[in-house]
């Protein structure tokens, strides 16, 4: 039986599992994973709607709106602190499900709340705020608990897989319905739209938390503890910064999220000079998020077959001129259609380098350095965001954009050398050394 197999194993050591236990814990994961990205106030079901509030209710300007979602996403620059807490607290004895139940439950309270307070640029940010640092604490219990089962059964590309799916699905599903319900509420009130925003998000959130309460048989018996009763906080800190293939993973991760003008300066290049309406600019972003979705499905069948070392190289190849086609668009129609190969030439990359970073976890530190590359990626993508908006301004177009992207990305190429090569040497299922 697994659970006696698992139990035999020496401590540390990494156990594969059979293929029924996998789908289980990828399906409970995969659950969790599409309750919060529903549920995420930096994303989810309330970002494209309030960024339109910001831009045609409340009339902020392309940098504005920039720096306003600099400012909002505070939370997310510190999500490793987030991190470290799920690996040294155990809220109720639960671990993981006890943080699921407490934050996902105060995020609810707080979507409600905030549900029936007037809209403006200052409620909307002290809501996005708060809203994030609740969310943090039950994304790095999903953090932490997605890596852990990546390490300890040989399985991170198919942990990549999933948590990138099931990521992206929600989200095609909030960008469609979010550009739509922007346009819908057009004639309304911005406090009218944030209501229904915010009772949607207090909705998705107590989906959580009772989410959490579930505790189904045979996931969790799959799981050890991997932190030592009398760990010290210093003696984490040594770990953490002399662990080298992590800072390599996040410095790959933090280029790949840095992309100068894939946001602001792409909304007001489409809405502006190619006439696109709020929900033509949610349409862009999903079919751009769902084209992702082949090749993420690719990844988990190469996964298995191929050493990490392979995907890492041919995936980043691929992905560096990403944002090339867009050199080449002059419609609304011609964006629509080039949002395709700009999905797929990303797939690959994007999953490969979140499987490197489940690699490189140190034990036992695995939701800080995980949450540590989700604050990463908001760093980047926010002031990337600002840098695109600089350059869009002052040069007058989106093709400056394109460049500093493609250069940006292109930079992967060398830090990819610096890579221990047993860190990507195996597949997934195989054991290092075994």
């Amino acid at each position: 039986m697994p659970t006696e197999s698992f139990a035999a194993a020496p401590a540390g050591a990494a156990v594969p599992l059979p293929a029924p236990v996998r789908r289980r814990l990828s399906l409970y994961l995969g659950v969790l994973i599409v309750l919060l990205a529903f549920g995420a106030p930096s994303g989810g079901l309330i970002d494209v709607p309030v960024s339109f509030l910001l831009k045609n209710k409340l009339h902020l300007s392309a940098h504005a709106l920039a720096t306003f979602r600099l400012a909002a996403g505070l939370p997310l620059y510190l999500s490793v602190v987030f991190g470290y807490l799920r690996d040294v607290w155990n809220p109720f004895g639960l671990r993981d499900r006890g943080f699921l139940i407490l934050f996902g439950a105060a995020a609810a309270a707080l979507y409600g709340g905030f549900a029936f307070v007037p809209a403006n640029q200052a409620t909307l940010l002290a809501a996005l705020l708060l809203l994030t640092v609740a969310y943090q604490f039950v994304a790095g219990a999903q953090s932490g608990l997605t890596s852990v089962i990546g390490q300890q059964h040989v399985m991170s590309g198919q942990m990549s897989t999933v948590w990138n799916v099931s990521g992206a699905l929600p989200g095609i599903a909030a960008l469609l319905l979010g550009g739509a319900l922007s346009n819908r509420l057009e004639g309304q009130g911005a406090d009218a739209a944030a209501r229904l925003l915010f009772l949607a998000g207090a909705a998705v959130m107590a989906a959580v938390a009772l989410y959490g309460a579930w505790k189904p048989a045979g996931v969790f018996v799959h799981i050890r503890a991997e932190r030592p009763a009398g760990a010290r906080r210093r003696d984490d800190i040594r770990l953490l910064l002399r662990h080298g293939p992590v800072w390599t993973a996040l410095l790959i991760w933090l280029l790949w999220n840095f992309a100068p003008g894939s946001a602001t300066p792409l909304q007001y290049y489409l809405q502006d000079t190619l006439h696109a309406d709020d929900a033509a600019w949610g349409i862009w972003n999903a079919v751009f998020s769902a084209a992702f979705l082949p090749t993420f499905l690719l990844y988990g069948v190469l996964c298995r077959r191929v050493a990490l070392r392979g995907l890492l190289w041919w995936g980043t190849v691929v992905a560096v001129p990403q944002m090339v086609p867009l050199l080449f668009v002059h419609s609304l129609a011609g964006a629509m259609i080039a949002a395709v190969p700009i999905g797929l030439m990303g797939g690959v990359a994007t999953a490969a380098y979140f499987d490197l970073i489940i690699r490189a976890c140190p034990r036992g530190l695995q939701g800080s350095v995980v949450m540590m590359s989700n604050g990463l990626a908001a760093v980047a993508t926010r002031f990337g965001d600002v840098l695109g908006t600089q350059l869009y301004d002052r040069f007058g177009g989106f093709t400056v954009c394109v460049v500093a992207i493609t250069v940006v990305y292109a930079l992967i190429l060398p830090v990819l050398l610096l890579l221990p090569p047993a860190l990507t040497a195996t597949a997934d299922g195989e054991v290092a050394g075994g």
